[in-house]
């Protein structure tokens, strides 16, 4: 059983590595033997990839702003540099969150998180399968979200995206799993990081959503690491073109 989960050896990258989010999910491939390539705009990169490298396992810091396209290019030709252009797992976990009433939402800002939270993703998800296709195996995840099943308010670019790339992870299994590629995306629920300090100090909102929450408490980056893990080994063959929601029971209350 052990081996089904077993990542030594295989080649990731990490999009939005070093997030709140993304941190646990790469914890979980590092963890599992993965050497990653982590690619992300936080100044804290290096610090990361050097606190993992230091305790033995293998990851590589790549610097990009992926809300540039020329950036999402040249930062996965540098990936595949230091990957030997070898490439089993991509994970999207970049995201931003930008709020205004729907009726006044600027179309800049609409433009941002568009570019951020699908668009990069695509052209991840892309480059990604024409290193992959050739192999004839791969497993993509991306990060969706819980609100891209409930809506939300006032994030509707938000939303737009994160509900996009569920719809779009149909398309691409229905197009590469005949060629090999496994491509799931994983839905966060309340999760306690950056995206969600205003919610977090919201006293009366931030205790009506724990309110629902049937495990009791905001979720962490740590909640993603197993089901990072499986969507990524081979335990997860035969799953193809879902998105599974992580949110400590939301959905079913």
């Amino acid at each position: 059983m052990n081996t089904m989960f077993d990542l030594t050896g295989k080649k990731a990258v990490v999009v939005g590595g070093a997030g709140d989010l993304g941190l646990g999910m790469l914890e979980g491939l590092l963890e599992a033997g993965a050497e990653c390539v982590v690619i992300d705009i936080d100044q804290k990169l290096e610090a990361v990839c050097e606190g993992y490298n230091n305790k033995g396992h293998k990851a590589n810091p790549v610097h990009a702003d992926i809300s540039d396209r020329e950036q999402v290019k040249s930062s996965y030709d540098k990936a595949m540099e230091l990957l030997g252009n070898t490439l089993d797992i991509m994970v999207n976990a970049a995201g931003i969150q930008i709020r205004h009433p729907s009726e006044e939402f600027p179309i800049e800002d609409w433009d941002k998180v568009i570019a951020i939270n699908l668009t990069a993703p695509w052209l991840y998800m892309q480059m990604a399968a024409n290193t992959m296709i050739p192999n004839g195996h791969g497993k993509i995840v991306t990060i969706s979200s819980l609100q891209s099943l409930i809506g939300g308010v006032t994030i509707p670019a938000y939303t737009a995206a994160k509900g996009g790339l569920g719809t779009l992870v149909k398309t691409l299994s229905n197009d590469w799993a005949k060629k090999g590629l496994n491509i799931n995306c994983i839905a966060p629920g309340y999760m306690a990081t950056k995206l969600n300090t205003a919610l977090l100090a919201d006293e009366k909102r931030s205790k009506e959503i724990l309110g629902r929450i049937p495990q009791g408490r905001w979720g962490t980056g740590a909640d993603l690491k197993g089901v990072t893990v499986f969507l990524c080994s081979s335990a997860s063959d035969y799953v193809n073109g879902i998105t599974i929601p992580v949110d400590g029971g939301f959905l079913g209350r």
